[in-house]
């Protein structure tokens, strides 16, 4: 399981949220999604810690703690759902049956 972190600064790091969480336990990885067009990165991340007490335990104390100017919004991360494929369909077009 791994925990989501919203609401981050644009300027934060991996090391800097890495040691904001080491706090509360071993933190196994730091994920910061980037924008695939800008780079830029999107303003939140994912954080995988050794157990599940220490997840509960940064949730805990990091939720809508103030760092960096902004509220963090932290919670377990939900389940990836599937995409589904792009190109068109699941929507109607238009009523076939009208009439002019």
């Amino acid at each position: 399981m791994s925990i989501y972190v919203g609401n981050l600064s644009y300027e934060v790091t991996q090391d800097e949220l890495n040691q904001v969480f080491a706090e509360y336990g071993t933190v196994k990885r730091v994920q910061l999604p980037t924008d695939r067009e800008t780079g830029r990165l999107r303003g939140f991340a994912f954080v995988e810690m050794g157990t599940e007490a220490e997840e509960t335990a940064a949730i805990e104390a990091l939720d809508g703690a103030e760092w960096m100017g902004r509220d963090l919004k932290v919670n377990k991360a939900k389940p990836r759902e599937e995409r589904r494929p792009s190109g068109g369909g699941g929507g109607s077009w238009g009523n076939n049956n009208r009439r002019n």
